[in-house]
């Protein structure tokens, strides 16, 4: 899949470090659901979540593109999981291939490749609607074309780990396509929206908002985060994707329990 190669932004390649926060909101509540940290060094992204509202949920996910390498750590658990990008690519291949023969129209829409001609695209954001779906994405431009071609890879690279760990989703394709246009106009996104129509008529929809504050160089704290998470990674245990969201659903639905 060509989303997991870098574009053809032009400009003048210099050393990566950039920092990305990610607050996340679900439909008008203007309390975040979700918070990451996102930073990128020396070709290498590391990616805190951090759920909020007092649960105990958290990852890191450490990816290495230039060995093809993903790792999912649960520092809470002390388990972690690993797995290459040819998973995701294969992922890819099958959802689109099951989207396409959906009877569902939103699930066979998302199963598409090429949103060329359906994608508005102004000066600083891109539209895209779909079946009961829309996409609103506003975005800066970035002078320093390694850090575009590092965030794009990261995006697609974590939207598809999403697909592979909570599957039952809108399939990819059309956030990889809003992605790989960003890229291309040497933009990051600064907020994303997505809004999904009700089934029923006169039954609430869904409305997700994630907002991204992007620096161009790592802050005082972030290397130590780094370092932390690494030898936390050297001693988790390593088992099957599988094993880990399955210990993962049963340790942390205890937070629902009560």
């Amino acid at each position: 899949m060509s989303s997991f190669f870098a574009g053809a932004c032009l400009g003048t390649a210099e050393e990566l470090e950039l920092r990305v926060e990610t607050e996340i909101f679900s439909n008008s509540n203007d309390t975040p659901v979700a918070h990451s940290l996102t930073l990128f060094r020396n070709d290498i992204t590391w990616d805190f979540l951090d759920t909020v509202a007092g649960s105990k949920q958290g990852e890191i996910i450490v990816h290495d593109p230039n060995r093809e390498r993903l790792v999912v750590l649960d520092s809470a658990l002390k388990i972690k999981t690993e797995l290459n990008t040819i998973r995701l690519k294969r992922l890819g291949i099958s959802l689109a291939a099951w989207a396409q023969k959906s009877s569902n129209p939103l699930m066979k829409w998302a199963g598409q490749h090429d949103y060329t001609d359906k994608l508005e695209v102004g000066e600083a954001f891109i539209k895209l609607d779909g079946p009961r779906v829309q996409y609103d994405v506003t975005f800066t431009k970035n002078s320093n074309p390694k850090a575009v071609a590092a965030y794009r890879q990261f995006a697609d690279t974590a939207i598809l780990l999403k697909s592979l760990m909570r599957p039952g989703g809108i399939p990819p394709f059309p956030r990889l396509a809003i992605n790989g246009q960003i890229e291309k106009v040497c933009g990051i996104p600064t907020e994303v929206k997505l809004s999904i129509a009700p089934k029923v008529p006169l039954t609430t929809g869904i409305q997700l908002r994630s907002t991204h504050k992007t620096h161009p160089q790592l802050i005082a704290g972030d290397i130590s985060r780094i370092e932390t998470a690494s030898a936390q990674m050297s001693v988790a245990e390593l088992i099957e994707l599988e094993d880990f969201v399955q210990k993962r659903s049963e340790y942390y639905s205890k937070d629902f329990d009560h």
